[in-house]
């Protein structure tokens, strides 16, 4: 499957991704194995953004279902992804690669407030910048973070790293006979309610003309694979393209 050369890319993690075998929490060995990953794409010669969930520590919506007010469980969503971005940065200096994290709540004895210009400076100097707490914002899910950052930055895609290889007409670990998209349009994707990234997040990506990559990021160096054209994948664009 040819892919265009991409210059900048935004990498959007779910933070389950983390998890690795356990049920809960942060797994140092899976940490480091996908640092190593971007590690590996950085070294192409890509600019790179990452934006992690924080469903593996705590998801607002879960709170929200279970009676927290759900303004106040989204901002305790947005602290999981600042565990998350820590616990990355930690893992890709230990890799050698110089990593930038970036609040939308400003934390500043542990992080860098989200200054686009500021990140653009680190990604021209070869950083990774990791944007961490969604959009600032309550109700917007971290796949709207990655849709806008991508947008800001001016990515040329938006990668989403997941543990499935792409986006299927079913959940394929419940029916065992879907059937995996090589490619769809955004309006499909909308119109089909397909679960890619949230409604929001889609059509943010499409008025801005930003492809979404989706693929499975638990195969060991299936980013660098899929990223030089090979590997399986569904990409979401523009129809004609």
């Amino acid at each position: 499957m040819s892919r265009p050369g991409f210059k900048r890319i935004l990498l959007k993690l779910s933070g389950e991704v983390l998890m690795g075998d356990q049920g809960f929490g942060i797994d140092p060995d899976t940490v480091a194995r996908v640092a190593g990953e971007v590690k590996a794409a950085k070294e192409t010669g890509l600019e790179l953004c990452l934006v992690i969930g924080g469903g593996n520590i705590f998801r607002g919506m879960a709170g929200a279902a279970k009676g927290m007010d759900r303004a106040q469980a989204d901002y305790m969503g947005m602290l999981a992804t600042i565990m998350n971005a820590l616990a990355m940065q930690n893992a890709l200096e230990q890799l050698g690669v110089h990593t930038r994290v970036q609040s939308a709540i400003q934390m500043d004895a542990v992080c860098e407030p989200v200054i686009r210009r500021r990140a653009e400076r680190h990604l021209e100097k070869g950083r990774v910048v990791i944007f961490a707490a969604g959009v600032g914002s309550p109700y917007f899910t971290t796949d709207s973070g990655a849709a806008l950052r991508a947008a800001e930055m001016k990515c040329d895609a938006l990668f989403k790293g997941t543990s499935v290889d792409g986006v299927y007409d079913a959940d394929p670990k419940k029916v065992p006979s879907a059937t995996r998209y090589d490619t769809l349009t955004f309006d499909r994707v909308l119109s089909d309610n397909l679960k890619v990234m949230d409604a929001s997040a889609v059509a943010l990506c499409r008025d801005n003309d930003i492809p979404i990559v989706v693929f499975s990021i638990r195969e060991q160096g299936n980013l660098a694979t899929v990223l030089a054209g090979d590997g399986v994948c569904t990409i979401v664009q523009t129809e004609g393209e």
